[in-house]
């Protein structure tokens, strides 16, 4: 890959990048279908993915005709990249076997490892036979729907096909590796003033918050709305949070520290609740939940705004869910898409019925709603979270912070990139739009604000 890295860094045309020979392995991030067991009797907390995620050569698999392969510049940690690396709740090779059953270019996944990663930025360096949008040289940035579009159900709103999967969790060949291979209709063009690690780290966590709060599919959100967020620093928050600013609505955003709630400030939302200084504890033990708490967090949103939030943007799940359906406006909408602290959720239904309340689920993007979030990234209306880079061989110590908790934002994975700030095309938009802007989060982890 040192031959592709060169021929980027000089600047060569796409038809010299087409010529240089793919290799027969690249280097990539992976975990063994071998120690998938490896964690059996380990509490969740304790599991370290500096142990189970391995970086070195794999087999370069062969290129399908809907496909490229991508030289990967950067990509980032996602908690699906935990979840791999954990075998938690279940061990990933399962997807990949029941994806090597639906054909032959399917078959090709159902490996012995897992090559991880749902996000990229990076050079085309290959097209597939069908491929007719993209060709070799093109700068891109990957989003992670994954599917085959042969079948009908894919085609009103392809979060719906019934083998939609989540790239580089639920299919292999992922974007923390030199090379990965993805489908032509997962890529976008890379916003021209971001480096190469600001550009990796939005696919996923953007387009997720994109779907849940702004397009057609979930919440739908107005003008004006107030917008209750969980978790506002964190990776789909903190995209939350700006699309609520951006879009007219009043965010109100949770934060577990008073150096959060600075960022959070920072960002510009003025109604900011520190979860870990208001003390909450939304159950009394493990199967009673405390109603006298939620109402103690709607006073505090009450005092904040003057009102019940039109959206709760709910994704812990279990530990919050009740007090999210609680606390929404009457007719208001509770959008989900995840549930980091445990998946069964309870909640007083007769909060839900009595005022015309409404549970909305939401999962990642399609490929339109994805492209209208890039677009609002290139337009500078969007900024990146990445609040700090590792690189390749760092991988586990990343993805341990993300399962720690320890990080804000996100965080991105050098690949080929060699140092940190390369990949900026267009350096005039990057002064116009503001590189305070641009590095609120990266300065906030320096200690600068």
């Amino acid at each position: 890959m040192q031959n592709f890295l060169e021929a980027i860094e000089g600047g060569a045309s796409g038809e010299d990048i087409a010529a240089i020979p793919i290799p027969d392995s690249y280097r990539g991030a992976h975990v063994l279908r071998s120690e998938q067991t490896m964690w059996e009797g380990v509490a969740s907390a304790d599991k370290d993915p500096r142990q189970s995620l391995h970086v070195g050569e794999v087999a370069t698999p062969e290129l399908a005709p809907d496909e490229v392969y991508l030289g990967v510049m950067a990509s980032s940690i996602n908690f699906n990249t935990v979840w791999t690396s954990i075998f938690e709740p279940m061990s990933t090779f399962g997807f990949l076997d029941r994806l090597g059953k639906e054909s032959a270019w399917g078959k090709r996944h159902a490996l012995d490892h897992h090559v991880v990663g749902s996000d990229a930025s990076g050079v085309v360096l290959r097209v597939g036979s069908a491929v007719r949008n993209w060709k070799p040289g093109d700068r891109v940035v990957v989003h992670c729907n994954y599917l085959d579009d042969q079948d009908p159900s894919a085609h009103d709103d392809s979060m719906l096909a019934s083998n939609q999967r989540i790239w580089g969790f639920e299919s292999n060949f992922g974007g923390l590796a030199d090379l990965a291979v993805v489908k032509a209709n997962q890529i976008m063009p890379k916003p021209e003033h971001l480096t190469w690690e600001e550009s990796a780290v939005n696919g996923l966590c953007a387009s997720t918050s994109y779907r849940m709060l702004v397009g057609r599919h979930a919440a739908q959100m107005r003008q004006g709305d107030s917008v209750f967020v969980w978790g506002a620093t964190g990776g789909i928050g903190a995209y939350a949070i700006q699309l609520i600013l951006n879009g007219g609505g009043t965010p109100v955003g949770v934060v577990s520290s008073p150096e959060r709630a600075k960022l959070l400030e920072a960002m510009g939302c003025e109604a900011t609740i520190d979860r870990a200084a208001e003390g909450y504890q939304f159950w009394k033990d493990e199967h009673t939940q405390d109603e006298g708490e939620w109402r103690r967090l709607g006073k505090k949103v009450r005092s904040l705004i003057g009102e019940d939030p039109s959206i709760v943007f709910e994704h812990p799940g279990r530990s919050t869910f009740g007090a999210s359906v609680f606390i929404a406006k009457r007719g208001g909408t509770v959008v989900t898409c995840a549930a980091t602290s445990g998946f069964m959720l309870e909640y007083d239904n007769r909060h839900l019925w009595m005022k015309l309340k409404r549970i909305v689920s939401s999962h990642f993007a399609n490929y339109q709603e994805a492209w209208d979030m890039n677009r609002l990234i290139m337009a500078g209306k969007i900024q990146p979270v990445m609040s700090a880079a590792y690189d390749l061989p760092e991988v586990g110590e990343a993805a341990r912070a993300v399962h720690r908790n320890e990080a804000e934002g996100k965080l991105a994975v050098r690949c080929l990139a060699p140092t940190a700030g390369l990949g900026i095309q267009d350096p005039e938009k990057r002064e116009q739009i503001g590189e305070d802007k641009i590095t609120l989060f990266q300065r906030h982890a320096g200690g600068e604000l």
